[in-house]
Protein backbone atom coordinates (compact mmCIF):
# COMPACT_ATOMS: atom_id res chain seq x y z
CA UNK A 1 0.00 0.00 0.00
CA UNK A 2 1.19 3.52 -0.82
CA UNK A 3 2.52 5.71 2.73
CA UNK A 4 -0.39 5.82 4.91
CA UNK A 5 0.84 7.25 7.95
CA UNK A 6 -2.18 6.96 10.31
CA UNK A 7 -1.89 3.05 9.40
CA UNK A 8 1.65 2.95 10.28
CA UNK A 9 0.82 4.20 13.50
CA UNK A 10 -1.56 1.53 14.06
CA UNK A 11 1.28 -0.72 13.54
CA UNK A 12 3.49 0.51 15.80
CA UNK A 13 0.89 0.05 18.44
CA UNK A 14 0.49 -3.43 17.24
CA UNK A 15 4.21 -3.97 16.77
CA UNK A 16 4.38 -2.69 20.88
CA UNK A 17 1.61 -5.22 21.91
CA UNK A 18 3.24 -8.36 20.61
CA UNK A 19 6.28 -8.14 21.46
CA UNK A 20 4.74 -7.17 24.89
CA UNK A 21 3.21 -10.02 24.76
CA UNK A 22 5.45 -12.71 23.32
CA UNK A 23 8.70 -11.34 25.05
CA UNK A 24 7.99 -12.65 28.47
CA UNK A 25 8.32 -16.43 27.08
CA UNK A 26 11.67 -16.35 26.67
CA UNK A 27 12.06 -14.37 29.68
CA UNK A 28 10.61 -16.75 32.28
CA UNK A 29 13.41 -18.46 33.70
CA UNK A 30 14.87 -14.89 34.54
CA UNK A 31 11.72 -13.14 36.11
CA UNK A 32 11.27 -16.77 38.10
CA UNK A 33 15.20 -16.68 39.73
CA UNK A 34 14.79 -12.80 40.29
CA UNK A 35 11.51 -13.20 41.63
CA UNK A 36 12.44 -16.82 43.63
CA UNK A 37 9.28 -18.81 42.07
CA UNK A 38 9.04 -21.46 40.04
CA UNK A 39 9.25 -21.24 36.66
CA UNK A 40 5.47 -22.95 36.25
CA UNK A 41 4.38 -20.38 38.53
CA UNK A 42 5.73 -17.71 36.42
CA UNK A 43 4.06 -19.28 33.81
CA UNK A 44 1.07 -18.21 35.13
CA UNK A 45 1.66 -14.76 34.03
CA UNK A 46 1.26 -15.97 30.20
CA UNK A 47 -2.15 -17.98 30.66
CA UNK A 48 -3.37 -14.30 32.59
CA UNK A 49 -2.48 -12.37 30.34
CA UNK A 50 -4.42 -14.76 27.71
CA UNK A 51 -7.51 -14.57 30.04
CA UNK A 52 -6.55 -10.64 30.16
CA UNK A 53 -7.26 -10.33 26.32
CA UNK A 54 -10.50 -12.79 26.44
CA UNK A 55 -11.93 -10.50 29.02
CA UNK A 56 -10.49 -7.17 28.11
CA UNK A 57 -11.50 -7.08 24.83
CA UNK A 58 -15.89 -6.82 24.92
CA UNK A 59 -15.52 -4.87 28.47
CA UNK A 60 -13.08 -1.90 27.06
CA UNK A 61 -15.09 -2.02 23.65
CA UNK A 62 -18.66 -1.71 25.45
CA UNK A 63 -17.63 0.48 27.73
CA UNK A 64 -15.91 3.01 25.42
CA UNK A 65 -18.32 2.51 22.24
CA UNK A 66 -19.37 6.75 22.80
CA UNK A 67 -16.14 7.84 22.96
CA UNK A 68 -14.00 9.42 19.43
CA UNK A 69 -12.10 6.46 17.81
CA UNK A 70 -8.74 8.48 18.17
CA UNK A 71 -9.45 9.12 21.82
CA UNK A 72 -10.18 5.54 21.82
CA UNK A 73 -7.11 4.31 20.93
CA UNK A 74 -4.83 6.67 22.56
CA UNK A 75 -6.45 5.80 25.71
CA UNK A 76 -5.93 1.83 25.39
CA UNK A 77 -2.59 2.66 24.02
CA UNK A 78 -1.85 4.64 28.07
CA UNK A 79 -3.17 1.40 29.23
CA UNK A 80 -0.67 -0.57 27.90
CA UNK A 81 2.01 1.84 28.79
CA UNK A 82 1.19 1.90 32.24
CA UNK A 83 1.01 -1.79 32.45
CA UNK A 84 4.04 -2.20 30.87
CA UNK A 85 5.57 0.74 33.21
CA UNK A 86 4.28 -1.41 36.60
CA UNK A 87 5.80 -4.39 34.86
CA UNK A 88 9.55 -2.95 34.66
CA UNK A 89 9.13 -1.25 38.37
CA UNK A 90 8.02 -4.74 39.82
CA UNK A 91 9.52 -6.01 42.96
CA UNK A 92 7.36 -8.81 43.70
CA UNK A 93 5.51 -11.64 41.74
CA UNK A 94 1.73 -10.31 43.23
CA UNK A 95 2.50 -6.96 41.17
CA UNK A 96 4.31 -8.21 37.76
CA UNK A 97 0.73 -10.71 37.43
CA UNK A 98 -0.88 -7.48 38.35
CA UNK A 99 1.11 -5.49 35.90
CA UNK A 100 0.43 -8.22 33.30
CA UNK A 101 -3.40 -8.09 33.83
CA UNK A 102 -3.66 -4.34 33.26
CA UNK A 103 -1.49 -4.67 29.86
CA UNK A 104 -3.66 -7.39 28.50
CA UNK A 105 -7.05 -5.40 28.88
CA UNK A 106 -5.85 -3.40 25.89
CA UNK A 107 -4.93 -5.66 23.85
CA UNK A 108 -8.18 -7.25 21.88
CA UNK A 109 -9.54 -3.80 22.01
CA UNK A 110 -6.95 -2.13 20.40
CA UNK A 111 -6.40 -4.64 17.45
CA UNK A 112 -10.42 -5.01 17.25
CA UNK A 113 -11.25 -0.81 17.36
CA UNK A 114 -7.84 -0.71 14.94
CA UNK A 115 -8.92 -3.05 12.20
CA UNK A 116 -11.80 -1.18 12.02
CA UNK A 117 -10.66 1.94 12.10
CA UNK A 118 -7.21 0.86 9.96
CA UNK A 119 -9.95 -0.32 7.30
CA UNK A 120 -12.31 2.51 7.40
CA UNK A 121 -8.93 4.92 6.55
CA UNK A 122 -8.42 3.15 2.73
CA UNK A 123 -10.81 3.37 -0.28
CA UNK A 124 -13.46 0.87 -0.63
CA UNK A 125 -11.71 -2.80 -1.54
CA UNK A 126 -8.78 -1.94 0.75
CA UNK A 127 -9.94 -3.20 3.94
CA UNK A 128 -7.91 -6.08 4.11
CA UNK A 129 -4.75 -5.18 2.83
CA UNK A 130 -5.04 -1.79 5.47
CA UNK A 131 -6.04 -4.46 8.26
CA UNK A 132 -2.68 -6.35 7.14
CA UNK A 133 -0.48 -3.29 7.48
CA UNK A 134 -1.93 -3.21 10.72
CA UNK A 135 -0.87 -6.98 11.34
CA UNK A 136 2.12 -6.15 9.87
CA UNK A 137 3.59 -4.61 13.27
CA UNK A 138 2.47 -7.74 14.84
CA UNK A 139 4.68 -10.08 12.53
CA UNK A 140 7.59 -7.58 12.90
CA UNK A 141 7.45 -8.40 16.04
CA UNK A 142 7.83 -12.22 16.18
CA UNK A 143 10.80 -12.26 13.86
CA UNK A 144 12.62 -8.87 15.25
CA UNK A 145 10.93 -7.56 18.19
CA UNK A 146 10.99 -10.98 20.62
CA UNK A 147 14.21 -12.60 19.76
CA UNK A 148 15.98 -8.43 20.43
CA UNK A 149 14.12 -8.29 24.43
CA UNK A 150 14.76 -11.94 24.97
CA UNK A 151 18.67 -10.69 24.30
CA UNK A 152 17.92 -7.44 26.42
CA UNK A 153 16.98 -9.43 29.44
CA UNK A 154 19.83 -11.97 29.11
CA UNK A 155 22.51 -8.86 28.84
CA UNK A 156 20.27 -6.61 31.26
CA UNK A 157 17.62 -8.19 33.70
CA UNK A 158 14.80 -9.23 32.53
CA UNK A 159 12.91 -5.78 33.56
CA UNK A 160 14.64 -3.64 30.59
CA UNK A 161 13.00 -4.98 27.71
CA UNK A 162 9.52 -3.84 30.21
CA UNK A 163 10.74 -0.33 29.85
CA UNK A 164 11.47 -0.92 26.22
CA UNK A 165 7.66 -1.96 25.67
CA UNK A 166 6.59 1.41 27.78
CA UNK A 167 9.01 3.61 24.89
CA UNK A 168 7.00 2.42 22.59
CA UNK A 169 3.61 2.93 24.21
CA UNK A 170 4.61 6.59 24.56
CA UNK A 171 5.70 6.55 20.64
CA UNK A 172 2.27 5.16 20.06
CA UNK A 173 0.15 7.32 21.49
CA UNK A 174 2.46 10.25 19.89
CA UNK A 175 1.51 8.46 16.86
CA UNK A 176 -1.81 8.35 17.18
CA UNK A 177 -2.29 11.89 18.42
CA UNK A 178 -0.13 13.19 15.34
CA UNK A 179 -1.52 11.23 11.78
CA UNK A 180 -5.13 9.59 13.39
CA UNK A 181 -8.11 11.56 11.98
CA UNK A 182 -10.78 12.52 15.05
CA UNK A 183 -13.66 10.84 13.81
CA UNK A 184 -16.47 10.15 16.14
CA UNK A 185 -18.05 7.26 17.17
CA UNK A 186 -19.76 5.25 14.92
CA UNK A 187 -23.53 5.71 14.63
CA UNK A 188 -24.52 1.59 15.12
CA UNK A 189 -26.65 1.75 17.67
CA UNK A 190 -24.59 1.52 20.86
CA UNK A 191 -23.55 -1.35 23.18
CA UNK A 192 -27.16 -3.08 22.87
CA UNK A 193 -26.51 -3.35 18.80
CA UNK A 194 -23.54 -4.29 19.44
CA UNK A 195 -24.01 -7.19 22.00
CA UNK A 196 -27.02 -8.03 19.35
CA UNK A 197 -24.80 -8.49 16.46
CA UNK A 198 -22.82 -11.46 18.40
CA UNK A 199 -25.77 -13.23 18.46
CA UNK A 200 -25.85 -13.10 14.71
CA UNK A 201 -25.46 -16.34 12.47
CA UNK A 202 -22.86 -15.06 10.12
CA UNK A 203 -20.89 -13.43 13.28
CA UNK A 204 -20.60 -16.96 15.43
CA UNK A 205 -19.63 -18.54 11.65
CA UNK A 206 -16.90 -16.09 11.71
CA UNK A 207 -15.50 -16.49 14.72
CA UNK A 208 -15.89 -19.91 14.99
CA UNK A 209 -13.71 -20.24 12.01
CA UNK A 210 -11.10 -17.83 13.61
CA UNK A 211 -10.89 -20.60 16.43
CA UNK A 212 -10.37 -23.30 14.10
CA UNK A 213 -7.71 -21.32 11.82
CA UNK A 214 -5.82 -20.54 14.69
CA UNK A 215 -5.69 -23.95 16.33
CA UNK A 216 -4.48 -25.67 13.42
CA UNK A 217 -1.40 -22.97 13.56
CA UNK A 218 -0.79 -23.60 17.51
CA UNK A 219 -1.68 -27.13 17.48
CA UNK A 220 2.32 -27.44 15.60
CA UNK A 221 3.78 -23.74 16.66
CA UNK A 222 3.02 -24.41 20.68
CA UNK A 223 5.87 -27.58 20.39
CA UNK A 224 7.26 -26.81 17.72
CA UNK A 225 11.23 -26.89 19.00
CA UNK A 226 10.73 -30.13 20.49
CA UNK A 227 9.38 -31.33 17.18
CA UNK A 228 12.25 -30.50 15.49
CA UNK A 229 14.84 -31.75 18.59
CA UNK A 230 13.16 -34.64 18.45
CA UNK A 231 11.86 -35.63 14.73
CA UNK A 232 14.87 -33.95 12.80
CA UNK A 233 17.67 -33.74 15.56
CA UNK A 234 18.07 -30.16 15.34
CA UNK A 235 20.64 -28.12 16.64
CA UNK A 236 19.99 -25.26 19.29
CA UNK A 237 21.23 -23.16 16.16
CA UNK A 238 19.04 -24.48 13.71
CA UNK A 239 15.82 -24.65 15.71
CA UNK A 240 16.69 -20.48 15.91
CA UNK A 241 17.20 -20.69 12.26
CA UNK A 242 13.39 -22.20 12.09
CA UNK A 243 11.79 -19.49 14.27
CA UNK A 244 13.41 -16.74 12.00
CA UNK A 245 12.28 -18.72 8.71
CA UNK A 246 8.52 -18.84 10.20
CA UNK A 247 8.58 -15.36 11.68
CA UNK A 248 9.60 -14.17 7.56
CA UNK A 249 7.09 -16.43 6.53
CA UNK A 250 4.20 -14.91 8.85
CA UNK A 251 5.39 -11.56 7.53
CA UNK A 252 4.71 -12.64 3.42
CA UNK A 253 1.59 -14.57 4.59
CA UNK A 254 0.36 -11.22 6.28
CA UNK A 255 1.24 -9.16 3.30
CA UNK A 256 -0.31 -11.90 0.77
CA UNK A 257 -3.46 -12.61 2.69
CA UNK A 258 -4.84 -8.83 2.63
CA UNK A 259 -3.67 -8.29 -0.92
CA UNK A 260 -6.14 -11.53 -1.91
CA UNK A 261 -8.79 -10.97 0.73
CA UNK A 262 -9.79 -7.29 -1.11
CA UNK A 263 -10.41 -9.16 -4.20
CA UNK A 264 -12.08 -12.40 -2.51
CA UNK A 265 -12.12 -12.74 1.60
CA UNK A 266 -13.98 -16.40 1.29
CA UNK A 267 -11.63 -17.64 -1.66
CA UNK A 268 -8.60 -16.85 -0.25
CA UNK A 269 -9.45 -18.55 2.61
CA UNK A 270 -10.56 -21.65 1.02
CA UNK A 271 -6.89 -21.63 -1.08
CA UNK A 272 -5.20 -20.48 1.96
CA UNK A 273 -6.50 -23.18 4.33
CA UNK A 274 -6.58 -25.81 1.64
CA UNK A 275 -2.58 -25.02 1.22
CA UNK A 276 -2.07 -24.84 4.81
CA UNK A 277 -3.69 -28.30 5.12
CA UNK A 278 -1.41 -29.61 2.50
CA UNK A 279 1.79 -28.26 3.62
CA UNK A 280 0.99 -29.56 7.23
CA UNK A 281 0.65 -32.74 5.88
CA UNK A 282 3.79 -32.65 3.82
CA UNK A 283 5.70 -31.22 7.47
CA UNK A 284 4.51 -34.66 9.11
CA UNK A 285 6.12 -36.88 6.29
CA UNK A 286 9.41 -35.04 6.01
CA UNK A 287 10.33 -33.30 9.14
CA UNK A 288 12.86 -35.87 9.68
CA UNK A 289 14.90 -34.26 6.70
CA UNK A 290 16.28 -30.58 7.39
CA UNK A 291 16.30 -29.31 3.81
CA UNK A 292 12.99 -30.01 3.00
CA UNK A 293 11.72 -28.69 6.52
CA UNK A 294 13.25 -25.34 5.52
CA UNK A 295 10.99 -24.99 2.81
CA UNK A 296 8.25 -26.30 4.47
CA UNK A 297 8.89 -24.07 7.77
CA UNK A 298 8.26 -21.39 5.41
CA UNK A 299 5.39 -21.84 4.03
CA UNK A 300 3.81 -23.07 6.74
CA UNK A 301 4.33 -19.51 8.03
CA UNK A 302 3.03 -18.03 5.05
CA UNK A 303 -0.13 -20.62 4.71
CA UNK A 304 -0.85 -20.10 8.64
CA UNK A 305 -1.00 -16.11 8.81
CA UNK A 306 -2.43 -15.16 5.35
CA UNK A 307 -5.49 -16.53 6.95
CA UNK A 308 -5.59 -13.73 9.85
CA UNK A 309 -6.58 -10.11 7.61
CA UNK A 310 -9.60 -11.99 5.80
CA UNK A 311 -10.50 -13.59 8.85
CA UNK A 312 -10.80 -10.30 10.27
CA UNK A 313 -12.65 -8.67 7.34
CA UNK A 314 -14.96 -11.69 7.65
CA UNK A 315 -16.22 -10.70 11.01
CA UNK A 316 -16.20 -6.66 10.26
CA UNK A 317 -18.30 -7.50 7.72
CA UNK A 318 -21.06 -9.87 8.87
CA UNK A 319 -21.13 -7.39 11.74
CA UNK A 320 -22.12 -5.13 9.60
CA UNK A 321 -22.74 -1.89 11.29
CA UNK A 322 -22.09 -2.75 14.63
CA UNK A 323 -18.52 -4.12 14.03
CA UNK A 324 -16.12 -3.12 16.77
CA UNK A 325 -17.11 -5.45 19.93
CA UNK A 326 -17.39 -8.48 17.09
CA UNK A 327 -13.88 -7.40 16.03
CA UNK A 328 -12.65 -6.92 19.12
CA UNK A 329 -14.29 -11.18 19.93
CA UNK A 330 -12.41 -11.87 17.04
CA UNK A 331 -8.85 -11.44 18.86
CA UNK A 332 -10.13 -13.53 21.86
CA UNK A 333 -11.13 -15.94 19.68
CA UNK A 334 -7.83 -16.29 18.20
CA UNK A 335 -6.67 -16.75 21.89
CA UNK A 336 -8.88 -19.51 22.20
CA UNK A 337 -7.94 -20.68 19.54
CA UNK A 338 -4.05 -21.03 20.52
CA UNK A 339 -5.29 -22.34 23.91
CA UNK A 340 -7.59 -25.10 21.55
CA UNK A 341 -4.67 -25.96 19.66
CA UNK A 342 -2.07 -26.41 22.66
CA UNK A 343 -4.36 -28.48 24.43
CA UNK A 344 -5.56 -30.83 21.45
CA UNK A 345 -1.06 -30.81 20.51
CA UNK A 346 -0.52 -31.95 24.45
CA UNK A 347 -3.35 -34.41 24.04
CA UNK A 348 -1.63 -36.04 20.49
CA UNK A 349 1.56 -36.13 22.65
CA UNK A 350 0.37 -37.33 25.86
CA UNK A 351 -1.43 -40.28 23.99
CA UNK A 352 1.85 -41.53 23.06
CA UNK A 353 1.08 -41.01 18.99
CA UNK A 354 4.55 -39.11 18.59
CA UNK A 355 5.81 -35.46 17.72
CA UNK A 356 5.37 -36.32 14.08
CA UNK A 357 1.46 -36.66 14.62
CA UNK A 358 1.68 -32.86 15.41
CA UNK A 359 1.29 -31.37 12.27
CA UNK A 360 -1.33 -33.93 11.19
CA UNK A 361 -3.72 -32.89 14.17
CA UNK A 362 -3.47 -29.23 12.88
CA UNK A 363 -3.96 -30.58 9.09
CA UNK A 364 -7.31 -31.49 10.53
CA UNK A 365 -7.80 -28.74 12.44
CA UNK A 366 -7.47 -26.72 8.97
CA UNK A 367 -9.74 -29.20 6.96
CA UNK A 368 -12.86 -28.36 9.34
CA UNK A 369 -11.82 -24.94 8.90
CA UNK A 370 -12.00 -24.77 5.54
CA UNK A 371 -15.17 -27.11 5.71
CA UNK A 372 -16.89 -24.31 7.77
CA UNK A 373 -15.97 -22.04 4.81
CA UNK A 374 -16.85 -23.64 1.82
CA UNK A 375 -20.48 -24.25 3.41
CA UNK A 376 -20.49 -20.57 4.62
CA UNK A 377 -19.68 -19.11 1.42
CA UNK A 378 -22.35 -21.88 -0.38
CA UNK A 379 -24.95 -20.70 2.17
CA UNK A 380 -24.37 -16.87 2.49
CA UNK A 381 -23.50 -16.71 5.48
CA UNK A 382 -20.87 -13.57 6.40
CA UNK A 383 -21.58 -13.19 2.61
CA UNK A 384 -21.16 -9.53 4.18
CA UNK A 385 -17.29 -9.94 4.34
CA UNK A 386 -17.19 -9.82 0.84
CA UNK A 387 -18.44 -6.01 0.66
CA UNK A 388 -15.88 -3.44 0.31
CA UNK A 389 -17.53 -0.67 2.46
CA UNK A 390 -16.44 -1.24 6.08
CA UNK A 391 -17.99 1.27 8.66
CA UNK A 392 -15.83 3.34 10.78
Amino acid sequence: MTLNPPLFALAIGAFGIGISEFSPMGLLPLIAGDLDVSIPIAGLLISAYAVGVMVGAPLMTLTSGKMKRRSLLIGLAAIFTLGNLLAALSQSYGMLMAARIVTSLNHGAFFGVGAVVAASLVAPGRGASAVATMFMGLTLATVVGVPLATWMGEQFGWRLPFWGFTAIGLVTMLALRLTLPDRPAPNGGGALAELKVLGHASVIVALTLTVLGASAMFTVYTYIVPLLRHEAEASVAFVTVMLVVYGLGLMVGNWLGGHYADRSVDRTLLVTLASLTLVLIALALLVPFPAPTILLIFLWGITSFAIVPPLQIRVIGAAGNAPNLASAVNIGAFNLGNAVGAALGGAVIAAGLGYQALPLAGAVMSVLALIGVWIASRGGSGSQADDKTVPC
